[in-house]
């Protein structure tokens, strides 16, 4: 189906982006080969550095040309295998294009290359005096992958998901051709949205190269609350209730009592409070110090009216960095405390979180394994662990899919969906197509045809 790589090819890519920025053989390292989690390996015949359009277009008319797959790379830290190179071919390397290239700030928005990290693009705007609201968890992630998942994160509760920050972009066709899709303009019913079909597309429908994000004024106060409950049941039923009380907090996290103790491990720091099975953890933002406290006050008597065993008010800035340290720890210290792990990314309505993760624990009993979870509670995005630890690999692999299996199939049950932010890649394709069925599977390849009909671009994906 695929050629295969010649010197001529080499030579090409060498005279496009020049010789140093071209690794062949057995000097491309074998982290090219996975992603963060690691459980989907699959080498490249080369890598090659991109700098800026212009040369994408060039590799990618050469690939199309000669019919040659090629996969994206920005800083390797998705979890389902999404720029794992499985069919081998050219790995397209985004990181060198990491310019922040304009603040707009009559229009509100940031234009960037997509190999600027999120934590890089957060601090910009900050020291600006601007936010950009879109949090994931993984900080070091590029903002281009962040785009092609659209990635969510703690802060989607009150401000959304990359989908609703994402102005415009500069893409790169399979065949090389150029687009520039939306615009700096506030709205847009000129068409189908091409633009918002690419967010989310995991790489398979063309390559971004630019983004316009919409950022906002930097909110002048936030404060945290940290809330222990008894169980997880207690904590989960609390969050509709808060969001009855007319207050929007900016992020709903929930975690469990062993999650954080392997944060602490992990990072070697103490957590406020660990006596408890299940917290919540709430943060609140706004412009008035007397609009944030208000909220916050309306959320704590609640929670404590409710069953909550205490109320800690994470204020200082030694207290939020002792907590959202721990929380952003969390998939680290997990995969710490095992020898291998995989991840379900499921996202149910709020109000059978509970419901579902009762279900993994009874399944980890069942199973004979470890299943830590923790996540957004505000939205209903879990992200749930199984753990590999002293299993054979015969063992492991049996347990794993058995596991999957009844995951997924309960989250469907509940009214939940495959995958809240992490994307589907490679290792959740099968999933998706027994939820969605043949239409809509049908539907979204007939638009990968569409936009790359010789299937070169991200090959193996989502839903092929």
């Amino acid at each position: 189906m695929y050629n295969k790589i010649t010197n001529d090819d080499i030579k090409r890519l060498c005279e496009i982006v020049g010789d140093e920025n071209v690794i062949t053989g057995q000097d491309i390292s074998p982290d090219y080969s996975h992603d963060e989690l690691g459980t989907i390996e699959s080498k490249p015949d080369c890598v090659v550095k991109v700098e800026n359009t212009q040369q994408i277009s060039k590799i990618m008319a050469l690939a199309w040309e000669r019919v040659i797959p090629v996969t994206v790379r920005g800083s390797g830290t998705g979890l389902v295998g999404a720029a794992v190179p499985v069919c081998g071919g050219i790995l397209l390397e985004t990181t060198k294009m990491n310019k922040i290239i304009e603040l707009d700030t009559n229009n509100l928005t940031v234009t960037v290359e997509p190999g600027v990290l999120l934590m890089e693009l957060a601090a910009f705007v900050e020291e600006n005096d601007f936010m950009y609201p879109p949090d994931p968890g993984e900080k070091s992630a590029t903002i281009g992958g962040n785009i092609s998942t659209n990635a969510g994160g703690m802060r989607a509760v009150k401000y959304g998901v990359t989908r609703d920050y994402v102005r415009a972009l500069t893409v790169v066709m399979p065949n090389g051709e150029v687009l520039k899709l939306g615009g700096k303009v506030a709205k847009n019913s000129s068409g189908y949205s091409l633009k918002d079909l690419v967010v989310g597309s995991e790489g398979t429908l063309c390559i971004i190269t630019e983004a316009v994000l919409d950022i906002i004024p930097l909110p002048k106060h936030s404060v945290s609350l940290l809330v222990p409950f008894v169980d997880m049941k207690s904590a989960i039923e609390a969050v509709p209730k808060i969001f009855r009380s007319k207050v929007t907090p900016t992020a709903i996290e929930y975690m469990s009592r062993d999650t954080i103790l392997f944060a602490e491990d992990y990072l070697g720091k103490k957590f406020p409070d660990k006596k408890n099975d299940a917290y919540i953890l709430l943060t609140f933002d706004g412009n008035t110090e007397t609009q944030v406290d208000e909220d916050m006050n309306t959320v704590a008597e609640l929670c404590l009216e409710i069953g909550a065993v205490d109320v800690y008010i994470v204020d200082t800035e030694e207290r939020k960095k002792s907590v959202w340290s721990a929380r952003g720890a969390f998939l680290e210290a997990i995969k710490a405390s095992t020898t291998e792990m995989d991840e379900c990314d499921v996202v149910v309505p709020v109000n059978k979180i509970d419901e579902f993760i009762n279900f993994t624990h009874d399944l980890a009993k069942r199973m004979g394994v470890r299943i830590p979870s923790f996540g957004h509670a505000g939205d209903g995005n879990l992200h749930v662990y199984i753990c590999k630890d002293e299993l054979s690999d015969t063992e492991w692999e049996k347990i794993l899919t058995d596991c999957f299996d009844e995951m997924y199939k309960k989250a469907e049950e509940l009214g939940g969906l495959v995958s809240g932010e992490h994307g589907i890649g490679f290792a959740k394709k099968d999933y998706l197509k027994k939820q969605l069925g043949d239409t809509p599977i049908e539907i979204m390849q007939g638009i990968k045809k569409v936009f790359d009909a010789k299937n070169i671009l991200n090959p193996g994906k989502v839903c092929f």
